[in-house]
């Protein structure tokens, strides 16, 4: 899943950074408003952790042009100003939550996956699709036959992707932009290696290819 973080302090983006790539997230940093914006645009963000005190303007202006241009992905403000009135703010101005620094890293997970959830139409930390179960928190794929396997980081994110949509076809270019931030150069056959991996863990019918498109999981089986 792509996440857009915008924090303008180098090592608490770095820290953060390694955090949520941890945590299962493919990141894209941010350190201006005017990157914000780009990238919000631009690129398949599925989520945005959004820094106020920026070097070029206020984070506030930047999600006001996201709703504005229709862009609806899940946003976590993330801020020193932590009085009711900036809150009220930033939640009219658009965004899901709000949390003040300091803060503890496993709060802000916590609260990004709940607004991530909340903007899939599900309320638990489980991702349901056919036989198969996949625990965000600890990143193992349950089986039909009740037995649980560890995923590694990047088996986790592309099943995470595939069975959050189970019948969707993504190609490999949208599978890519999910797995891996832009200054990451995979090679042009490692999505079809993942699948593969992943095929021998769920079977060779849970993800279907679909020729000329790019692949789907079947929630069918």
């Amino acid at each position: 899943m792509r996440l857009l973080l915008v924090e303008d302090d180098h090592l608490l983006a770095e820290s953060l950074a390694s955090q949520l790539k941890k945590a299962g997230f493919s990141v894209e940093e941010a350190r201006t408003a005017k990157e914000a914006l780009t990238l919000g645009q631009q690129e398949d963000i599925q989520a945005a952790v959004l820094d106020l005190g920026l070097p070029d303007g206020n984070g506030l202006d930047v999600l006001l042009q996201w709703r504005k241009k229709q862009l609806e992905f899940p946003v976590l403000i993330l801020t020193a100003r932590g009085n009711w009135q900036d809150k009220v703010n930033g939640l009219k101005a658009g965004a899901d939550d709000y949390l003040a620094k300091p803060f503890q890293t496993e709060e802000l997970l916590a609260r990004l996956n709940a607004v991530l959830r909340r903007s899939q139409g599900r309320s638990q930390s489980l991702i349901k699709a056919g036989h198969f179960e996949l625990d965000e928190n600890r990143q193992v794929l349950k089986q039909r036959d009740g037995s649980e396997v560890s995923l590694t980081g990047t088996e986790y994110r592309l099943l995470h992707c595939l069975m959050s949509r189970p019948g969707q076809i993504f190609s490999k270019e949208q599978l890519k932009d999910q797995l891996y931030s832009l200054n990451e150069s995979p090679g042009d056959n490692v999505i079809e290696a993942y699948i593969l991996r992943l095929r021998k863990i769920l079977g060779s019918q849970a993800i279907l290819t679909r020729r000329g498109q790019g692949y789907s999981f079947n929630h069918e089986v």
